[in-house]
């Protein structure tokens, strides 16, 4: 067979190696530079069966359709117990599941800490005996419409903000936030940590709750477009949702409180990280929104428990597929450094995969000075998740991106498909049970986890 001559002046297609364009350009040879990166390792029979899927399509748009026209509202404050129906000796945690004995140590140090609080035990000690026991049962707050950020540990008698759904129906829960530095989501349990939980529950829950009552649903959805056009992604920078949220809540909370109305605007406007857990479980009712679509290979849940990192999605049901939980690269406090740091932890990366935290950095210049890096590469990494991603935000957009919407709902394909990993920015806690919070800083993913739940669905494909 003959080839037809080439006319014209040559013009060159290059992928790959970046000194082979940089030569062809000192040679003013024209050329078209193509970011091309070949799929995760092992991947290309589940990705041809995937994408030859006839559903996937049409599921996703259904699926991505429903997470970003989700409307969370924040609806109430109520006691996990009477929330979650969690009967006494029942605790939550974050990430897949796990049991005490590959527990990491902050994930230790926090349900000894809740099991102190419910008044189960003495003193640590007591405590660990009895979770070693295996006397009391541990569940993942996903599996009861729940997020915890860090070792998200839940107990019947902490208070829960519930967010509901105005366009689909669904509820969310998630914790209260403690603050920073040694609180129980760190792993932290001292006298000083537990103290502060039942003040909680004695006085801001309650506070909380009667407020929402005479205010009524609050727009998280607004507040969260809000807030990123004020410089925060949502994740690791609340400043501007936390203030917006106190504002909303301040005259509510002055005539609902009385005489504790001071400590309560004092606690919640002091704690810049005060908003995240209510925007934790914005985001958990706008990703269930979007489970359950049969041949969807949408993520609907990234979480983490300090040992393992887990995916699920939406056409695969509750399953998880995990693979290692990576230890967390950035700033640490004091004397802290990478010998102290537990692996990545939490049930935060909801935020993410719903589009904010990570994948928001651009929106939020000032992220970098708490998990390290500079601006440039803030944005970089926003822009790189549009690659593995189905569609832009509808209301939650980027200033510094022209009012571009932030990328939302991670593809199992395309992650495969160039080997991206989803950006996550998160708080480090200490390896050693009790320690508390010693950094900041990004993480990536581990590659297995997406693989996983590709041959999944690759095996649940029909065949054509």
């Amino acid at each position: 067979m003959s080839l037809p001559m080439l006319s014209g002046e040559p013009h060159v297609i290059t992928a790959g190696a970046a000194v082979l364009g940089e030569a062809l350009d000192a040679q003013a040879v024209p050329r078209t530079a193509v970011d091309w990166r070949p799929p995760l390792p092992g991947t290309e029979d589940d990705l041809a069966r995937v994408l030859a899927d006839p559903r996937r399509a049409a599921a996703n748009a259904r699926a991505v359709d429903r997470l970003t026209s989700a409307r969370p509202l924040l609806a109430g404050v109520r006691p996990a117990g009477e929330a979650l129906d969690l009967p006494p000796g029942t605790f939550l945690h974050a990430g897949p599941p796990i049991g005490w004995e590959h527990a990491s140590g902050p994930m230790r140090g926090a349900l000894i800490g809740a099991v102190l609080l419910e008044g189960l035990a003495g003193d640590a000690g007591e405590a660990e005996e009895l979770l070693a026991a295996g006397r009391v049962r541990l569940e993942p707050c996903h599996h009861h419409r729940a997020v915890g950020p860090m070792a998200g540990v839940v107990s019947p008698s902490m208070w829960m903000f519930e967010v509901r759904d105005a366009e689909h129906g669904g509820t969310a829960y998630c914790s209260l936030n403690e603050g920073l530095g040694r609180v129980l989501r760190y792993g932290a349990y001292g006298p000083e940590v537990i103290g502060r939980l039942r003040w909680m529950g004695e006085v801001l829950g309650p506070a909380l709750a009667a407020a929402l009552e005479l205010t009524g649903p609050l727009d998280l959805r607004s507040l969260i477009a809000q807030a990123l056009q004020m410089g925060d992604e949502l994740h690791n920078r609340n400043r501007a949702a936390t203030s917006l949220l106190v504002r909303e809540l301040a005259p509510a909370l002055v005539e609902a409180a009385g005489g504790r109305a001071a400590e309560v605007l004092r606690f919640a406007g002091g704690n810049d990280h005060f908003f995240l857990n209510a925007g934790m479980a914005a985001c958990k009712v706008s990703a269930d929104a979007a489970r359950g679509v049969p041949g969807s290979t949408l993520v609907v849940a990234m979480a983490r428990n300090g040992t393992d990192f887990g995916v699920q999605v939406s056409g695969l049901g509750d399953r998880w597929f995990t693979g290692p939980a990576g230890v967390p690269d950035g700033l640490y406090l004091g004397a802290y450094g990478p010998a102290d740091a537990n692996p990545d932890i939490g049930d935060s990366t909801i935020t993410e995969t719903a589009g904010l935290g990570g994948f928001a950095m651009a929106a939020a210049p000032a992220i970098v000075r708490f998990v390290g890096g500079d601006v440039a590469e803030a944005a970089a990494a926003t822009r790189s998740m549009y690659e593995i991603t189905l569609a832009e935000h509808p209301a939650y957009q980027i200033p510094g991106l022209g009012f571009r919407g932030t990328p939302v709902g991670v593809d199992v394909t395309l992650v495969a498909r160039t080997g991206l990993l989803p950006t996550v920015n998160t708080g480090i806690a200490g390896r050693v049970a009790g320690t508390g919070q010693v950094g900041a800083g990004l993480v990536s993913p581990p590659a297995s986890a997406f693989t996983a739940a590709l041959a999944a669905l690759a095996r649940e494909a029909p065949i054509r």
